[in-house]
């Protein structure tokens, strides 16, 4: 019994495993939580996610990767053995190799914990990739013709802009804005103007179910409960989809901005494709109503949704892992 090998989708939001021959065997939520008084792990992933805002005191929901990187390395390591071990991929002697997807602009330091993180929660040869190249893979796209493909993959904690050819990446742009500040800036806007305190799972509900990026493009409205900020006590208010797309504005201009700022930096010849080929959208943030209206108003090329946007990196490592003797790769230590 050999090991299999397993591509690891390391997100802010979710963590999603790819293992060879099976396909996408794991999407958890990248949370953890911890007895603050033992540091026990207590739960990770959908279980440990239910926790997040309604524990005691004692018990501490993390989410140990910020803005894409790792930001509590012990944490990372113990939910990554946690899900190695529920997929039950190790040899009887051997290890697998693991191929983990990480942000385009990310420091030495910040491959090396990853690296570390993936070794010690067993796996025996350690490869990173860029996301944009892998998403882009995943989406179906051919990157290794020499024709201009770009792709916008937003996150949960990074947005990462590409322009690939040649099977690799020739301008590029990683933002720290994407999902997880979208809830935010819901959560603000609710608090200014409602006077209203919300917490995070209730903002995300809004944003899938009312949320748009497009003026005009959606008209629904949701009941949500909070705390009254003035009374403090329990409240229920309606918001619509008008108010939602005020609130993201400024946010999604960044992500616009960055994609603008990519293409200007690429070659003619390469932006003449992507005028026939189009931009595709992945991530989870792909999902949010109007993003490729928008996108395509502002950018002046077609923008499409790519088919399982959530799930386009995971789907990418897969494909890289069958190729991984054929591929330029570049091994960390």
């Amino acid at each position: 019994m050999f090991a299999r090998d397993i591509g690891i989708d390391l997100g802010t939001a979710n963590v999603l495993i790819h293992v060879k021959g099976k396909g996408i065997v794991l999407n958890e939520p990248s949370v953890v939580a911890i007895d603050k008084n033992t540091n026990r792990v207590l739960a990770v992933g959908e279980e440990a996610r239910r926790m997040v805002g309604r524990t005691p005191g004692n018990i501490v929901a993390i989410r140990p990767l910020k803005d894409g990187v790792i930001a509590d390395f012990d944490v990372t390591e113990s939910m990554l053995k946690h899900f190695i071990n529920k997929l039950n991929v190790k040899g009887f002697l051997s290890k697998p190799r693991i191929l983990i997807c990480c942000p385009t602009n990310i420091t030495s330091v910040e491959q090396k914990a990853i690296k570390e993180a993936a070794e010690k929660s067993g796996g025996k040869k350690i490869y990173l990739e860029e996301e944009p190249k892998v998403a882009a893979i995943g989406a179906g796209m051919d990157i290794f013709q020499p024709y201009g493909n770009m792709v916008v993959d937003i996150g949960g904690g990074t947005t990462d802009v590409a322009v690939l050819s040649m099977g690799d990446i020739v301008t590029s742009s990683s933002i720290k804005m994407a999902g997880d500040k979208f809830d935010n800036e819901i959560l603000n806007y609710i608090k200014r103007k409602y006077k209203l305190l919300i917490g995070e799972r209730t903002s995300e509900d809004i944003k899938i179910k009312v949320g748009t990026v497009f003026p005009g493009s959606r008209s629904e409205e949701i009941e949500i409960r909070g705390r009254d900020m003035v009374s403090g006590l329990p409240r229920t208010i309606t918001v619509n989809s008008e108010e939602i797309e005020e609130s993201l504005h400024e946010s999604v201009m960044v992500i616009v901005h960055a994609a603008k700022s990519v293409l200007e930096r690429t070659p003619p010849e390469l932006s003449a494709d992507i005028i026939d080929r189009g931009v595709i959208l992945t991530g989870g943030g792909a999902l949010l109503h109007g993003i490729d209206m928008l996108l395509a108003e502002e950018l002046k090329v077609p923008v499409l949704v790519a088919e399982q946007p959530m799930d386009c990196v995971a789907i990418g490592t897969g494909i890289m892992l069958d190729n991984m003797d054929k591929l330029p790769r570049r091994k960390l230590g």
